[in-house]
């Protein structure tokens, strides 16, 4: 395993990978939505069934082409912040249910094709510099797009696959990988700084394959910080290890601590639901207990009282995700 990833998706030579992937994962997405008999399966978000996903797909991607315009136009948009995005996007998501369902397929084709046909003309300046005013976490630049279009097909079609029994399935190892470094961007975007007052700690995160890498997380001030690993973890409190697929599922928690490669559960009031953090971000930050003695050892199931919290996820319990 190197001790970073061959490419950087967040550089605009991924340009090209991360539109391979938006595409490949849409199709999935669409094979399975126009199915009929899926479109009312429960899927992995417990207030959310297949016509839901839909209806997500379709607010998120009509609202990244109107700010997209407000954009270009030099304007502002409101941002609703990352308190209310769960319910937010629950209330919206499931508007949509009112149409029937060729008519949602179509809407979010419509949609789709636009935004890929604005993402395929993407410069390299507009890669970085180009801020486009998110609904929920303000002027971000456009690469984010690229990485929310990959978790948005990706994550959801694997939550129907879920829904219809396929609960042991794994993200393909391309489209996890693409989304590695942006997993840590997520998490130090929903700290609860409350929560994580008076802690400090030091542990490391090791991603295996081409896509992964090794990361220092150092958790102070109510902050959560990273940085490629460069001193074999000394120093470090826990290492956790990972492939690509359950890096990515247990950020987004959607896995169980059953599985060795997955952090504890997250808090119930955290696990999947609608789309967004933990209402009002309110999960602590990584925890930790009485270190291990001797050097960073490797956690195949993490301590209940290691990493609980600064992952991006879903607001609350098994209840109708990003």
């Amino acid at each position: 395993m190197a001790d970073q990833p061959a490419l950087n998706t967040m550089s605009f030579e991924a340009k090209p990978v991360m539109l391979n992937v938006i595409r490949h994962e849409r199709q999935k997405f669409y094979d399975l939505v126009e199915d009929p008999a899926n479109w009312n399966v429960q899927s992995r978000c417990i207030e959310w069934e297949t016509r839901d996903l839909v209806g997500h797909m379709i607010d998120v991607t009509e609202a990244y082409l109107q700010r997209w315009d407000v954009a270009r136009q030099g304007g502002t948009a409101e941002s609703y912040g990352l308190l209310v995005m769960a319910d937010r996007a629950n209330e919206r998501a499931q508007a949509f249910r009112t149409l029937p369902r060729e008519e949602a397929i179509s809407r979010l084709r419509k949609a789709s094709d636009e935004l890929l046909a604005i993402l395929d003309a993407v410069t390299e300046d507009e890669w970085s510099n180009f801020l486009v005013p998110h609904a929920y976490m303000g002027p971000l630049p456009t690469l984010f797009y690229f990485s929310f279009q990959i978790m948005d097909y990706g994550v959801h079609t694997w939550d129907i696959r879920y829904g219809l029994g396929d609960t042991l399935g794994v993200l393909e190892e391309r489209t996890a990988g693409v989304l590695v470094p942006y997993m840590f961007v997520l998490m130090s975007a929903t700290v609860d700084a409350g929560s994580a007052a008076g802690l400090e700690t030091t542990y490391g995160i090791e991603v295996s394959g081409e896509w992964g890498g090794k990361w220092r997380v150092d958790v102070a001030g109510g902050r959560f910080t990273y940085a490629p690993e460069e001193e074999g973890f000394k120093g470090s409190r826990a290492l956790f290890s990972f492939d690509p697929s359950s890096f990515v599922l247990r950020s987004r928690c959607r896995l169980r601590a059953r599985d060795p490669a997955a952090l504890p559960p997250c808090p119930r009031r955290a696990r999947p639901r609608a789309d967004g953090p933990p209402s009002a971000a309110r999960r602590a930050l990584p925890e930790v207990g009485s270190p291990p003695a001797g050097p960073a050892r490797a956690v195949r199931a993490a301590p209940s009282r290691i990493v609980r919290g600064a992952r991006a996820c879903h607001r609350s319990g098994q209840r109708g995700s990003g």
